[in-house]
């Protein structure tokens, strides 16, 4: 019986996505794979399905954003989830090590993998950051705790998934993980970076880096409204105004925070000061 389901959100990067089923559907462990499709018009579901009817599709009719991975986990039956995004893959028996290390460590709620970048297979830099995570856990991991994780190669318990509610359904894909951790943590489950679990990134090429940087700004400044104190939300407010005469992408993403913040306040929920004090640590390290 299978352990783990892996999930893909996707929007109009058909060439990657099939690039990266090619790779999953080889794996080993034969996983269940069910990609959520966020309103692509680029003929994404029916070309997966004609390619590999094996996979689940999901068509979800518009953009939900990082929240279209929620649809996946909810609508998978198995105890783990494995992450990829369209242009991501796991290596083979990585999947494997992970089921061990999460029946290994029942407190485990998220498992951070290695992710090595591009043909050269270069790490990418947040696996040094993991590496050197400053702080702790009150019970043992598999590897250095953490506040944080790369989604496109992540894998998380379910259940532990579906208490904290998934994603924010408000945020876009960038840098969505950052309050997702909080939550996971506030709840009391762990996060860990293992080396030995690998993942590989070919980063597609069809990007809009502006569009990043206003999402970016827009869903950094919901995350410190939503999660933290009012001192240092406001602090960094302050900071990303002073960036917006110079960046207009930021400037649209800090506009569009501002316009939202009545209804995205309404859901405010401060961390307990445990895992603000892991935060603090976090920010002063690096």
């Amino acid at each position: 019986m299978h352990e783990i389901t892996v999930v893909i959100v996707t929007r109009n990067r058909i060439e990657s996505l099939l690039r990266t089923l090619g790779q999953l559907t080889a794996l080993p462990e034969n996983p269940p794979i069910i990609i959520t499709d966020n309103g692509s018009t680029d003929g994404t579901p029916q070309r997966v399905r004609d390619a590999f009817p094996q996979v689940t599709v999901l068509e979800l009719g518009r953009n939900h954003g990082c929240s279209g991975r929620n649809f996946g986990v909810k609508h998978a039956r198995t105890p783990l989830i494995a992450f990829c995004d369209d242009d991501s893959w796991w290596e083979p028996g990585a999947l494997t090590r992970a089921a061990g290390y999460f029946r290994q460590y029942p407190h485990l709620g998220v498992l951070a993998g290695r992710v090595l970048v591009g043909e050269d297979q270069h790490e990418d830099p947040v696996c040094e950051a993991m590496r050197t995570s400053p702080i702790t856990s009150p019970k043992p991991l598999p590897g250095p705790a953490v506040l944080g994780f790369v989604c496109c190669a992540a894998v998380v318990r379910r259940d532990a998934f579906l208490e904290v509610g998934g994603f924010h359904p408000a945020f876009g894909i960038a840098g969505e993980e950052r309050m997702f951790s909080v939550d996971m943590r506030t709840k009391g489950w762990a996060l860990a970076y293992v080396e030995e679990v690998v993942g590989y990134h070919h980063p597609s090429k069809i990007r809009n880096p502006g569009q990043r940087t206003k999402t970016i700004t827009r869903d950094t400044i919901w995350y410190y409204c939503l999660r933290r104190p009012w001192k240092y939300a406001l602090k960094h407010l302050l900071l990303i105004m002073k960036q917006c005469g110079r960046d207009a992408d930021i400037r649209r993403g800090y506009i569009e925070a501002l316009r939202a913040a009545p209804r995205i306040l309404m859901e405010r929920r401060v961390v307990p000061p445990a895992v603000e004090e892991q935060i603090l640590k976090i920010e002063s390290f690096y």
